[in-house]
């Protein structure tokens, strides 16, 4: 599989990695549902097998189980993928989620997330989310101070607008953004996949299928039979009408340009993000054997220019 080298970092990653926040399993806010971990750890270890050498994480995912999920895969494995995590969400005893970017809690978190991971040190270090917004300077400073000491090797952010990237960079570089990019959620090449390239800032898309909603494999009957602890359900407008409707035509699209080539609609989908210059790979996620297989040919595949310009269209025609 391709590499690319991440930002400023010395990471050359492959074009697509393994995203680990379905397999934090159910009982919190944002959580998929029931997961099994043996499913968990045998996807992993297929996604190593296929040649996809970085796993993305994150502590809130799970209240920490995906991190140790995570841990519990990479036991014994010779070839280590990298791993990357995130900070500044934090949880209570009652299983609600706070935002904080406090320098001694990002400490905290960091020591903690070591811990799960069973690592020396993290591969890159995320600031999850820019808040509270006011807070982001010191967050950052926080994060820089990690990477000193050697217990993080590159530092990232998440979820930050241009703006907020500029505030930040004067107290240290940023080696990557992990923006949410889909074709449902296009509105990162306004300002920020501009303000990345310029700024030699890595991207790693999260979402490139919409939370699983471009996969091909979702229905009307599917999403209504989703249990009630799966947050598309309910928190996802795109899983919802008006916006149902569209992306299950926009599927349909995929499927036939797919189609042409032996690919499968989420392949299309991941390959149309990782067709922007800006974008340096995509995280997918994947909660049994075999689903990844379907999926990992969008890394080394590109669309042509007819094929993009139809998909542009449809966007254009059907707004989100």
């Amino acid at each position: 599989m391709q590499t690319r080298k991440l930002g400023n970092s010395d990471l050359h990653i492959t074009r697509i990695g393994f995203g680990a926040w379905a397999i934090g399993g159910g009982g919190w806010a944002f959580g998929w549902g029931a997961q099994d971990d043996t499913d968990s750890v045998a996807t992993i270890r297929e996604a190593i097998d296929l040649g996809i050498n970085w796993i993305d994480t994150a502590a809130v995912y799970g209240l920490g189980h995906s991190e140790e999920v995570v841990a519990k895969a990479l036991e014994g494995v010779a070839k280590r993928p990298y791993v990357f995590t995130k900070c500044a969400r934090i949880w209570d005893e009652k299983r609600q989620i706070g935002k904080s970017l406090k320098a001694d809690s990002i400490r905290r978190e960091c020591e903690a997330s070591l811990k799960r991971l069973k690592i020396d040190v993290i591969d890159l270090y995320q600031i999850h989310w820019p808040e509270p917004d006011e807070d982001i300077e010191e967050g950052w400073q926080a994060v820089q101070k990690l990477k000193e000491e050697g217990k993080i090797r590159w530092a990232g952010v998440s979820n930050f607008s241009a703006e907020q990237m500029s505030r930040v960079s004067k107290y240290g570089p940023i080696t990557s953004l992990q923006p949410p990019y889909s074709m449902v959620r296009p509105e990162v090449e306004e300002s920020i996949l501009p303000h990345c390239l310029e700024n030699n800032i890595g991207v790693i898309a999260y979402s490139p299928m919409a939370s699983g909603l471009l996969t091909g494999a979702m229905t009307r009957e599917r999403i209504a039979a989703m249990p009630a602890d799966d947050w598309r359900k309910e928190k996802n407008k795109h899983y919802q009408e008006p916006l149902l409707t569209r992306n299950l035509n926009l599927v349909e699209l995929l499927r036939s340009i797919g189609a042409k080539h032996g690919r499968t609609p989420g392949e299309t989908a991941i390959a149309w993000v990782l067709r922007h210059p800006a974008v340096t790979a995509a995280i997918v996620g994947a909660r049994k054997p075999g689903q990844l297989k379907e999926l990992v040919g969008a890394a080394d595949w590109q669309l042509t220019p007819d094929e993009v310009n139809a998909i542009d269209e449809f966007l254009k025609a059907n707004p989100a």
